[in-house]
């Protein structure tokens, strides 16, 4: 396994990481101990200064020439739990949110293991693809709707559970050659699928009615 310098490590942008990292537990604690709309909006805004804090340390990484192979695992990585923590919060309040939880856990854990391995071999990470970033929006806006309105209906909050499922940046049905699942996931993550493959722009896969 490739090792990591000590400027690379400590890198503005991956200390914008590390400062992700440790947003969660303080948004998890804010808003399981929520009582009030109020405390509901104290856990959003520090889940949105963290997005923020997403959007600063990529431009950052660019703009100085700071992109680092370690920092390409870090971001992504700081996403997955970030987003993973705000599912987990939410299932307190919202049973269906499971089956997105089961669905994200499918699709980042098969992300985070690949990215390993490619670190394993010393091999550069690919960044995200612009399908993967929409589903990853997509998500965002519809879990940062669950956060802002606390007291949503709970027949709109399962439709826009159902909605995110089921439609994802994609039109049409997966054409990619694996399991119908397998290859969804792929898609959704950004990975390339085998030759003769529909292009990502039709495809999308949802679970069976």
């Amino acid at each position: 396994m490739k090792n990591f310098s000590k400027k690379e490590l400590l890198s503005i942008p991956n200390l914008m990481g590390y400062f992700r990292l440790l947003m969660i537990p303080a948004f998890a604690w804010l808003y399981l101990t929520a009582s009030t709309d109020m405390d509901y909006y104290m856990a959003a805004l520090v889940m949105g200064i963290s997005s923020l804090t997403d959007m600063f340390d990529g431009m950052v990484a660019r703009k100085f020439n700071m992109i680092t192979e370690f920092g390409k695992f870090l971001d992504p990585l700081a996403d997955k739990l970030s987003h993973g923590a705000i599912l987990l919060c939410l299932l307190s309040r919202y049973p269906l949110i499971l089956l997105m939880l089961v669905l994200y856990v499918i699709k980042e854990g098969f992300m985070l293991v690949m990215g390993i391995l490619k670190l394993r071999q010393g091999k550069k990470l690919n960044g995200a693809k612009w399908f993967g970033k929409c589903c990853t929006a997509l998500l965002y806006v519809v879990l940062f709707i669950f956060l802002l309105f606390p007291r949503l209906p709970l027949g709109i909050v399962n439709g826009l559970i159902y909605l995110c499922c089921r439609h994802g940046p994609y039109p049409g049905p997966v054409h990619t050659g694996l399991p119908e699942p397998v290859g969804a996931a792929a898609l959704w993550a950004g990975l390339p699928v085998p030759a003769g493959a529909a292009a990502p722009a039709i495809a999308h896969w949802s679970p069976s009615p």
